[in-house]
């Protein structure tokens, strides 16, 4: 078996690797973003490679991969799945693995105490593979923070090529980090960018889509040829933003982006649907009911006679995006506004409801994939009409 060493040409959907004595870590955010996160919740999830996968190309029938996972165990809650490696050949699913061990994470939410634990290597080994020379990707557990420790073939490994695919920079929430999702090529997004065809860098950060500066600066300083970032539901739930400063945070953000890109097709998604929150604003909480039974929901705890003083719910922001994108768009014909109930709402509610009243389930995701894919990148979608140009 060959040993090829894990570099920044056999990794995408990251935006920094970090060379550590264990291992090598993917980020999906650069270190100068990382020196100011202000806590842990985006700290542990930009290390949560969710669209970031190995892509080579190789005649190997035999694939291995050392990895060292973190398992995240809440005190109290149920256990969480192992997450899913996915090997894909020629763009088609051929294979999937998970490790049961790993480092261990234990959180305690009632006292806000975090304790960790190393755990041991585990190899992912994928076998019987086509022995012509073909297109290999590895995708990394969405929702699962992976060390790269060692990949290893039975044949040489070749850096892959982008076949011209245009690259689709996202930014969002859980939900488009893929919470609920049950695979890493599973996700919303991910799977709309396998839908059109295109190379896939997703910034969903779970609980941690709130218009954070660096979070733009580093959306500025990366190339890309398609760009949208999903905002709303985490200005809700945190209860993190009045109304008042909520419009300027926007400007604010979509301006940083077009310094470094300002003629990139620029999509703003407003929130998909979310009953507790439409009316009612944050904080959101778990549903001490739901914990009683054993089970993960969420209510909104803030009042809605609070939005006249301010506070945000889905459908004030909703209307807030909607009427910022009109105004840019004067000067900006490259931006678009996109509503998400276009991708979820009311008629799909009643069909897929919300497990925990928050997030997508895997069905949903994939409904949502689809009519990304056709109402931003189809024919007669929201970037049909606008020239892809590449950022710095």
């Amino acid at each position: 078996m060959l040993t090829t060493p894990i570099t920044a040409a056999l990794v995408r959907g990251a935006l920094d690797l970090e060379y550590t004595e264990r291992g090598v870590l993917p980020h999906r955010l650069p270190a100068r973003a990382r020196q100011q996160i202000p806590d842990g919740q985006l700290a542990m999830t930009e290390s949560q490679p969710s669209g970031v996968r190995l892509a080579f190309r190789t005649a190997a029938t035999i694939v291995e991969l050392d990895v060292i996972a973190t398992k995240r165990v809440y005190a109290g809650f149920p256990a969480r799945p192992d997450g899913v490696h996915e090997l894909l050949v020629d763009g088609k699913l051929a294979g999937q693995a998970s490790v049961t061990e790993g480092d261990t994470f234990t959180i305690d939410m009632a006292t806000g105490t975090v304790e960790s634990k190393p755990g041991p290597v585990r190899t992912l080994r994928f076998t019987d593979l086509p022995g012509d020379d073909k297109d290999v990707e590895i995708w990394l557990p969405h929702d699962e923070t992976t060390l790269l420790v060692a990949l290893r073939t039975d044949a040489a490994v070749h850096s892959a090529q982008s076949g011209g695919r245009k690259t689709w920079l996202h930014h969002g929430s859980s939900i488009s980090h893929g919470s609920n999702a049950a695979t890493p090529t599973g996700t919303w997004p991910a799977t709309a960018a396998a839908l059109a065809g295109v190379d896939l860098i997703n910034l969903g950060f779970g609980g941690s889509a709130l218009l954070d500066p660096f979070t733009a600066r580093a959306m500025r300083d990366t190339a890309a040829d398609l760009i949208s970032v999903k905002i709303g539901i985490n200005l809700v739930n945190s209860d993190g933003m009045r109304l008042r400063m909520f419009g300027p945070a926007v400007h604010g953000f979509l301006d940083t982006i077009r310094e470094g890109h300002p003629t990139t097709p620029l999509l703003v998604v407003s929130p998909i649907l979310c009953p507790i929150h439409e009316h009612t604003p944050g904080p959101c909480e778990f549903d001490p009911d739901g914990l009683r039974e054993g089970k993960i929901r969420f209510r909104a705890t803030g009042d809605p006679a609070e939005t006249r003083a301010g506070k945000l719910t889905l459908t004030t922001i909703r209307g807030e995006l909607a009427r910022i994108v009109k105004e840019r768009s004067t000067t900006d014909p490259n931006l678009s506004y996109l509503d998400g109930l276009e991708l979820y709402g009311e008629a799909d509610h009643a069909d897929l409801p919300l497990p925990d009243d928050l997030h997508p389930d895997a069905a949903t995701h994939r409904l949502m994939g689809e009519r990304f894919a056709r109402l931003a990148f189809d024919s007669e979608g929201a970037w049909a009409t606008h020239e892809a140009r590449p950022g710095v």
